[in-house]
């Protein structure tokens, strides 16, 4: 249950049968996601499957991934919740017992609520130091604004902390300014109204944010404008300046604020772009970095990971998928290939 709300849990029957509704299935085949709200959803045959996966004589991973990479994430905690009732045991607990290493943490990952492993991920980010701070900037920047208010409220219930006080803690100067900005969530929402003056008035603030004590200026336009707005303040300023404004961070920040400021101005640009680019980079290291690949397809499998397939073939010449495939190796990549799903010729 989410540590947001005060509403009594709906009963597993009436959740089993929220998946009836044929408008919520059309729309689920809307997006751009690899993964999708699975039609032919029989929650006693899922929990039965698990069970025979884990109480065999060998466990059976092929059948634990299968059923939990082709479940949406509400499918997965029906899954979750029928395997407590009908055993009386925790399913998370019961496939960690038969499950380890990377494997175990991607199931791990996949039976947690979003905002739940968005906290966990955050946290360990905030505790840590250096390439972490890109990891503050992936949550705090693409998540959606209801997404990014939940993973603060468990934040807050989980750490008994609020987030705000760990950046506080853990952050100075602007990159601080930075991450508190984005953890408010205050960017403003698209609009089919083109406000020209106020763009204006952005490219005109940012040129004149060179001098020492200005470095708000960037904080608060980045970080409150909405993408589609910031796109045409960054075309018109290159052309009034000559150069793009990440030319300008590069010049004017240093250290990790211009790396953050950096990162959030690719997010803006094309966010598909960005996680392609980030998944490359996991998959260039001398041992891939399991957990920002287990990250960043488990979060985007729903909303948009089809994009950032496309973005990743166009970019680098070769598919996402076999990119995981030469790169990746043990139990880990059968659910990594699962979530991203197919080849792109």
């Amino acid at each position: 249950m989410s540590v947001t709300s005060r509403k009594a849990r709906p009963s597993l029957t009436q959740e089993i049968l929220s998946y009836l509704g044929l408008a919520n299935k059309t729309a689920a085949w809307g997006t751009l996601g690899t993964l999708r709200t699975f039609l032919s959803f029989s929650v006693d045959k899922d929990v039965q499957r698990l069970l025979r996966a884990i109480a065999g004589q060998g466990v059976d991973r092929h059948a634990i991934v299968d059923v939990l990479t082709n479940r949406s994430k509400e499918q997965r905690q029906v899954i979750s919740r029928a395997f407590q009732e009908r055993t009386q045991q925790d399913l998370l607990t019961s496939l960690q017992a038969a499950l380890s290493g990377n494997l175990e943490r991607i199931v791990v990952a996949l039976l947690r609520p979003a905002a739940h492993f968005d906290a966990q991920e955050l946290r360990t980010a905030l505790k840590d130091s250096g390439p972490a701070n890109e990891v503050i900037v992936e949550i705090l920047a693409t998540r959606a604004p209801p997404q990014l208010q939940e993973c603060l409220a468990v934040y807050k219930h989980d750490f008994q902390v609020e987030a705000e006080e760990d950046i506080k803690s853990a952050t100075s100067g602007t990159l601080q300014d930075l991450f508190l900005a984005l953890a408010k969530g205050d960017r403003e929402s698209c609009s089919e109204v083109i406000d020209y003056h106020l763009a204006e008035q952005d490219v005109q603030a940012l040129k004149q944010a060179d001098q020492p004590g200005s470095e708000e200026t960037w904080v608060l336009i980045l970080t409150q404008r909405n993408p589609e707005h910031l796109i045409r303040v960054f075309d018109q300023y290159q052309r009034r300046t000559g150069h793009a404004p990440e030319r300008t961070v590069r010049d004017r920040f240093h250290g990790d604020a211009q790396i953050a400021l950096l990162s959030l101005a690719s997010v803006i640009r094309n966010t598909p772009l960005y996680f392609a680019n980030k998944l490359h980079e996991a998959l260039q290291e001398t041992e891939p970095d399991n957990q920002a690949l287990m990250r960043i397809l488990i979060s985007r499998s729903e909303t948009d990971l089809l994009s950032i397939r496309a973005e990743y073939k166009k970019k680098f010449g070769k598919s996402l998928y076999s990119s995981l495939q030469d790169a990746v190796k043990g139990d880990c990549r059968l659910a990594l290939l699962a979530l991203c799903r197919a080849e792109d010729l």
